[in-house]
This record gives C-alpha cells, structure tokens and sequence, in this order.
C-alpha cells in the first residue's frame, strides 16, 4: 500500500551542487501525531543535522493526502492508490510526483477499544458477525490503507466494519480511545504504545509474521487465510526536480537510514528500514496502485 510519508517542496530554485542550501518544507498529508506524521519528523530531524538546514513538515490533512500531493506538485520544481479511488483529480501521481526515495516498511495493527468484548482475532470476527453493520471502524481517511485493509477483511471474513473516516491516524486513534468508533486499523507508529500500555487492545498483525515489537500479536492471515496488507512510507517531490537533486536527497535519506540507531528506532515503532533507489520506488508505486485497484473495484467503493 502506497503511504508517502512526505512530498518534498522547495520555496525556490537552487543549485543541483549546493542542495539544500534553504530550509525544505516536507509535506505530510495527514493531521499530526499519526505514523506518517511520526515518521516524518523522525526522518526531518536527521536529514536536519546530515545537511545543515532545516526540514520543515507541513501538515496538510484530507482527501486521502491528494491536497498534500496537490502541493507538492504546485511547488517549484528545484530540487497510487488515489489516481483509482478519486475521478478528476487535478494531478496524476505517477506523472508528477517524481519518487525520491524510500523510508519504512510496516504492517498494520487491528486495534480495539478495550470496553469491545472480543479478546482475540477469532472471537472478534464471531463478534462481528452476531453485530454485523453495528461496528464501527475508523481509518485515516477514505481511501486510506487503514480503510482498506477493513475492506479487505470484510470481502475476505464475510464481515461488515462500518467505516468511520478521519483526518488522519492521531484523530482517529483519539476517536478510538475515546469510543467513539470500536476498531481500527492502526499504523505501528501511532499505536504501538498504546497497546503497550493497555490503553487500547492489539488483536492482529496485517503482516506475513509476528511483529518483533510485539511477538504476541498473530497475523490476521493466521485466521483469514490469504489475508495480508502492508504499509510503507516514502518520499516524493514535483516532477521536473533535477536529477541530480533527487540523487543527493536519495542518498542522504539512504545514509540516515543505514545508521544502527535510527534502525533501532524504527525496530521500537513497529517497522523496517526501507531504502530504494528513486527507480525502483516508481516501480513499486506502479505495482500497488494496480493491485489496490482491484480492491477498490470489488468491493465498489467511492470518495466521500
């Protein structure tokens, strides 16, 4: 699944040489405190003190992140899943976001909020069943790999998640914690600690495995036979940035995520180190796009 942590934008032109040599604005196209949003200023705080100028992240909420593409794509040109989900969009994502580079891969964790009385995948999809179309289940934003990966199961388990759109991961763990919607979807990330803590219940890993970070977390797969969904974040910036930008960007991001530490880091948030050349990020992209295509055109779903 296609999740960009951030599109990078520049105020102006600058020299191939010199990049960065002013402040970059990287933007997020979800509301803050979600994995995206995490992820990104992990990732700016670095390449702040790899380059020597500031990584500025821009929230940019809504629209499943296409008024974030939208931006990104406006921006001055130095340095997916939408295209099938959204008609008419004022931008192709594979015509105008040039891929930079790679970040992180993870899996999603299927989250509840601990007043729902299922305690373990099995018993949740009983549940669902004796409740079916009474549970509501949130996601980052219609047309979100969270909103997906409950699409998914509901083809797959014979189930009916009601689907409660947010404005990004933060707010609809908020809404989850605070009960307003019963499961969720959830980026390791944003939740990791909350189901560390007890504050919410982690019943499943969308993954092929166990997650290292938490081993008694099973694989939706394990009862949902087929089933899996993952995530990854990535960088992109408008189309027509200098190649040799967008090799240096690469290479920083690649050497920020080769360092023993920040891998640490994301070993704790749930997810893997996902360095890619531009190429084959563009591969990728194309890859999922048409894949979750397939989904969205089963299950006859449309923007809100």
């Amino acid at each position: 699944m296609h999740l960009t942590a951030g599109g990078i934008a520049w105020p102006g032109l600058a020299g191939a040489q010199a990049y960065p040599n002013r402040t970059v604005r990287w933007v997020v196209g979800f509301a803050p405190a979600g994995g995206n949003d995490i992820v990104a200023r992990l990732m700016g705080h670095w390449l702040t003190e790899r380059t020597g100028q500031q990584f500025i992240i821009e929230n940019r909420p809504g629209a499943a992140t296409n008024i974030a593409t939208e931006v990104v794509v406006n921006a001055p040109r130095d340095g997916a899943i939408n295209s099938t989900f959204y008609d008419n969009l004022p931008f192709n994502f594979q015509r105008d976001i040039a891929p930079v580079a790679g970040i992180m891969a993870i899996p999603l964790y299927l989250v509840t909020n601990p007043k729902v009385p299922a305690r373990t995948m099995p018993e949740f999809i009983a549940y669902l069943r004796e409740n079916k179309g009474k549970v509501n289940m949130g996601s980052a934003g219609t047309g979100t790999v969270g909103h997906l990966a409950g699409e998914l199961l509901n083809m797959m388990a014979g189930v009916t998640l009601v689907h409660v759109p947010y404005r990004g991961n933060g707010p609809a763990l908020a809404g989850l914690l605070g009960g307003e919607i019963e499961c969720l979807f959830a980026t390791p990330p944003s939740s990791i600690e909350y189901i560390r803590t007890g504050k919410l219940r982690g019943l499943a890993t969308t993954g092929a495995e166990r997650p290292e970070a938490l081993p008694d977390l099973p694989p939706v797969r394990e009862f949902v036979p087929g089933y899996e969904v993952n995530a990854w974040y990535g960088m992109g910036a408008p189309a027509g940035t200098p190649a040799e930008v967008i090799d240096k960007l690469n290479r920083e991001v690649g050497a920020v995520l080769a360092d023993p530490r920040l891998k640490e880091r994301f070993a704790d948030l749930g997810g893997t180190p996902m360095p890619m050349t531009p190429g084959d990020l563009a591969k990728l992209i194309a890859e999922e796009t048409e894949k979750w295509a397939k989904v969205i055109r089963r299950a006859n779903l449309k923007p809100v």
